[in-house]
């Protein structure tokens, strides 16, 4: 007995008789005769009933075809599952950021894949860098966005977009008085980063843009306890345009007057994945980025 031979006896039923179901099948009706005589035989039952009437279920015919059905329908969904698998229809996307995907490109890119992609459950991991990058060689993440200055060795990357920094003042400091600063302005300040034991990469980030002069105080915290203590008066920090959208009480934003005053965000994951869904959001990402002239 094979696969075969239960679909042959499904059409049979669903026709009426041999002829018709060879016929649908494109298959002499002596073939499919031979198959189910020799299943009969395998079963030790006789299915059909052979007359002028043509052909009918016996009573042990009926309690086969019970359980063929359900057979076919259970092969059936397999086949449809891995079908909706493989084409991404389905399935879930672990996806860690390094900053909440707050206002423009990013959320507006993320909505665009909800929508082409309904079936395929994605899950946010908010994480420091040095995180990540752990959960994506350990298979806890699938992949990542992340800026470019936190980038490692051994993961797969392609840019997706640029967003310009702002300064985050206290409302009362004195540079909120300017419509834009520079770094010139700015270097002389003290500035709060996020940072973590073996992991100091906006610190780094900032004194690319400021200098070695530039004061520093670095905490193991999210972005939204920085904000915190930027209104209660501590220091200065950088943001991305799109974070400067989330109102901190007692925070000021400024936009910053510099060529360089940007950052890169990436989308990160790695070469040996092979999950179906992962494939085919990177290509979706980095393909609606490029249409949207992100870069």
């Amino acid at each position: 007995m094979d696969l075969l031979d239960l679909r042959y006896l499904s059409i049979i039923v669903e026709t009426g008789s041999f002829s018709h179901a060879a016929q649908s099948l494109g298959i002499k009706t002596s073939t499919i005769s031979r198959r189910i005589s020799r299943l009969e035989d395998e079963l030790g039952v006789t299915i059909f009933e052979r007359g002028s009437f043509g052909i009918r279920l016996t009573a042990a015919g009926r309690d086969v075809m019970v359980h063929v059905r359900r057979s076919l329908d259970a092969v059936e969904n397999v086949v449809r599952s891995g079908k909706n698998t493989g084409a991404a229809k389905t399935g879930r996307l672990r996806l860690g950021v390094r900053m909440p995907p707050i206002g423009q490109p990013m959320q507006s890119l993320l909505a665009s894949w909800r929508v082409a992609h309904p079936g395929v459950v994605l899950t946010l991991h908010e994480l420091n860098d040095s995180e990540i990058f752990t959960a994506l060689v350990e298979r806890a993440l699938d992949a990542a966005l992340v800026t470019s200055n936190t980038l490692r060795s051994g993961a797969t990357t392609v840019p997706l977009y640029r967003e310009r920094l702002v300064a985050a003042l206290p409302v009362l400091h004195g540079l909120t008085s300017h419509d834009s600063l520079t770094w010139e302005y700015l270097r002389t300040e003290t500035f709060l980063t996020q940072g973590w034991e073996g992991s100091h990469a906006a610190r780094e980030f900032y004194v690319s843009l400021l200098g070695d002069g530039a004061k520093f105080f670095s905490h193991p915290a999210g972005k939204q306890s920085i904000m915190a203590l930027v209104g209660a008066g501590f220091g200065l920090t950088l943001a991305a345009k799109s974070q400067s959208e989330v109102t901190f009480p007692g925070v000021v934003y400024k936009p910053i007057a510099e060529d360089d005053a940007w950052v890169q965000v990436e989308l990160a994951w790695l070469p040996t994945s092979e999950d179906a869904a992962v494939g085919r959001f990177i290509a979706f990402m980095r393909d609606e980025a490029r249409s949207r002239g992100l870069l």
